[in-house]
C-alpha cells in the first residue's frame, strides 16, 4: 500500500520529468542523488564498471546521501522539485 509520502515522491518525479525548465547542474544532481536513494537506498551498482566523468558526478552526489533513509530521500526530492520546478 502506497503512504502519502509515496504518492507525492510519484507526483514530483512526473512534475520534475515532464518540466522544460532549465535546472543548473548542482540542482539536477541533486535531484538525480535524491531519486537514486529514494528508490535504490545505498546500493550502487556500475553497469559496466567504467565510470564517466559525469557518472563519477552523479556516484559522489549519490554517495553524499547515503545516510539518509529512502522517507528522507523521497521528502528531500519533494522539496527540491517544489523549490526549483513549482516555484518558477
Amino acid at each position: 500500500m502506497k503512504t502519502d509520502l509515496d504518492k507525492e515522491f510519484e507526483s514530483a518525479f512526473v512534475k520534475a520529468s515532464s518540466s522544460t525548465i532549465k535546472l543548473p547542474p548542482d540542482v539536477m544532481l541533486k535531484l538525480y542523488a535524491y531519486y537514486k536513494q529514494a528508490t535504490s537506498g545505498s546500493n550502487y551498482k556500475s553497469a559496466n564498471g567504467d565510470v564517466e566523468l559525469i557518472n563519477a558526478f552523479k556516484l559522489n552526489a549519490w554517495l553524499q546521501l547515503t545516510s539518509l533513509t529512502e522517507d528522507e530521500a523521497k521528502q528531500g526530492y519533494i522539496d527540491l522539485v517544489n523549490k526549483h520546478i513549482l516555484k518558477k
